[in-house]
């Protein structure tokens, strides 16, 4: 289903245990589901996105880190997972020192951009960034190449709070060089209707953020916490499940809206 040059998005929140993995993971293999052709960049070192899709720490011959200092994105970097359409650049702790490393290196925030403009990318619909819980040079490097940002918003007390931070970082990414980044949506996750906090979360979010937060919420769910241990998403899991429900609902709203806007 390509069509010209793929679509390129950073999934992040600077905090810790939201659900951006599963975020990625999932959106990634609904998409894939309907036919697009799905390219995951893991760029958090800890490497569960790629755990979560089967890559074992031991196989990952290239990484995500390979493709960085190689300024490339070559076809021998890019792993084809057990979900049809979908595949994977892993990541392993190497990209821990890429912070470090990055530091001195001219540019050190647009290498992400380089890489992606120097690639042939035609093969893929979708480009999707799994980027570690910190503002981080990776973080960084992501926004600037992404076209459109997700964020996944945990429905617990102070959810709200580090946002704002996010927020004026993408102001900032927008002046260094990237000034068509766009905010697709929030999303709300681990989400519980029958909690009066989720909803008080849900309140507070549609109240400040309006037309940003997604329709789609993703239930807390057993299924979505069970999948990547079984190295899947939760719509291979167990299709049937609220939890790949949600997703697929959320991936059809994304490419709702893309729709209208093109």
């Amino acid at each position: 289903m390509q069509q010209g040059k793929p679509k390129i998005i950073a999934i992040a929140n600077q905090k810790g245990g939201v659900g951006k993995t599963t975020t990625t993971l999932n959106l990634a293999a609904a998409f894939a589901e309907v036919g697009h052709r799905v390219l995951i960049m893991d760029l958090d070192p800890q490497g569960n996105a790629s755990t979560g899709l089967g890559s074992g720490a031991d196989g990952r011959e290239f990484t995500t880190y390979d493709v960085l200092v190689g300024e490339i994105l070559e076809d021998r970097f890019v792993i084809k997972t057990d979900v049809e359409n979908l595949f994977l650049v892993p990541s392993t702790t190497d990209l821990s020192s890429a912070d470090i490393e990055l530091a001195n290196t001219k540019n050190r925030s647009h290498l992400l951009r380089t890489v992606l403009t120097n690639s042939d990318l035609s093969q893929y619909d979708y480009i999707l960034f799994d980027c570690p819980p910190s503002l981080n040079v990776l973080t960084v490097n992501a926004l600037i190449a992404a076209d459109a940002l997700i964020i996944p918003l945990q429905s617990e007390f102070f959810a709200l709070e580090g946002l704002s931070q996010l927020l004026m970082s993408v102001r900032e990414v927008r002046s260094l060089g990237n000034p068509g980044l766009r905010i697709e949506g929030v999303v709300l996750t681990m989400f519980d209707g029958r909690n009066r906090l989720s909803l008080q979360v849900e309140e507070d979010a549609r109240e400040n953020l309006g037309e940003l937060v997604f329709k789609t919420v993703i239930p807390r769910n057993v299924r979505i916490s069970e999948a990547p241990s079984f190295s899947m998403p939760v719509l291979s899991y167990d299709s049937r499940s609220k939890g790949a429900k949600a997703y697929r609902a959320l991936a059809q709203e994304i490419l709702a809206r893309r729709t209208q806007s093109s």
